[in-house]
């Protein structure tokens, strides 16, 4: 999913406040993660409820996974080092692979076991309604959840946190699925149970798998949005004393772009002239948009006298 980010001068980019927000929100999924594992796993035992079981492990792995953004969070605001001259803001990209495999690992063993138990129907006991009062409690828990963690998110334009809201959003779906295969299972049809819980693992596998590739594609240095490299583009066009531009080329750092670019420039100048054209250019794009860096080399054209006259 996309989301639409501030300019890299907004104070809600400032990266104190990215990293408490982050710590915070991530703190309350902690809890609320940690109680939903504890009363879906028990509760799903006692009452015979493979389907609440699977919903309780896959709340488990929101809580490993929290985990990571918490270490994630913690270095990716670092700032740049000897080791890391860029920084470590891939410490979120590589966050949001690890959240990927995780789910996907999970929604697999999650399809595992219910095939394994619809193979065997006879063997599938009658849920307990305990299970339903759960299930439907753990289904406005994780709701609340996402909204909360999503307002959070998107007021400091991280797509790490993002990511991690829209997992708590796939909790909430498939809590809700539980919910209606514990209905068919105390309404006399058993096989609702567990096909609600290989409904589940299908969520949780298809969340990973998008998650996981996303995050593989910044990491292979995919570039910008093309609304954005059109943004970049155009901003250095208009900086007076460009004359044209170039060889423009964009990668993702995390949240931020890394710019290299060729702007020509008149020969006749003298080199100050043109180190301060290419500050100019930097500048302005790196307050208009999330930009760590823009690398810039100056190419010298002549420019037409008449045209000048003109």
């Amino acid at each position: 999913m996309a989301i639409d980010l501030a300019p890299h001068d907004d104070p809600e980019q400032d990266s104190p406040e990215r990293h408490q927000v982050a710590q915070r929100s991530t703190l309350v999924s902690v809890v609320v993660n940690l109680v939903l594992t504890a009363v879906q796993v028990t509760v799903g035992v006692i009452a015979h409820s493979q389907a609440l079981i699977a919903d309780g492990i896959h709340s488990l792995s929101d809580l490993i996974a929290d985990f990571v953004v918490l270490l994630a969070n913690r270095h990716s605001h670092k700032e740049a080092d000897e080791d890391h001259h860029y920084g470590h803001q891939r410490y979120e990209t590589a966050a949001s692979l690890v959240l990927g495999m995780l789910l996907l690992t999970v929604g697999v063993g999650m399809l595992w076991s219910a095939v394994h138990k619809l193979s065997d129907p006879d063997t599938i006991p009658k849920v307990q309604a305990m299970a339903l009062y759960v299930a439907l409690g753990a289904l406005a828990a994780k709701e609340l959840l996402f909204r909360y963690m999503l307002a959070a998110a998107e007021r400091v334009r991280s797509s790490m946190l993002v990511a991690n809201a829209w997992h708590a959003r796939s909790d909430a779906a498939s809590s809700l699925v539980v919910a209606l295969g514990i209905v068919g299972n105390l309404a006399g049809y058993p096989l609702l149970d567990p096909v609600a819980a290989l409904i589940v693992g299908f969520m949780v596998s298809k969340m990973g798998w998008e998650f996981g590739w996303e995050a593989l594609h910044d990491l292979m240095d995919r570039s910008a949005s093309q609304d954005q490299i059109a943004q970049i583009g155009n901003l250095i066009r208009e900086t007076p004393g460009v004359q044209g531009l170039h060889d423009l080329r964009t990668r993702k750092m995390g949240d931020m772009i890394l710019v290299d670019a060729h702007l020509e420039v008149d020969g006749q100048l003298t080199v100050q002239q043109g180190h301060d054209i290419a500050v100019q250019a930097r500048q302005r794009v790196m307050q208009a948009l999330p930009v760590l860096d823009v690398l810039t080399h100056l190419d010298p054209v002549e420019l037409d006298p008449l045209a000048l006259r003109g």
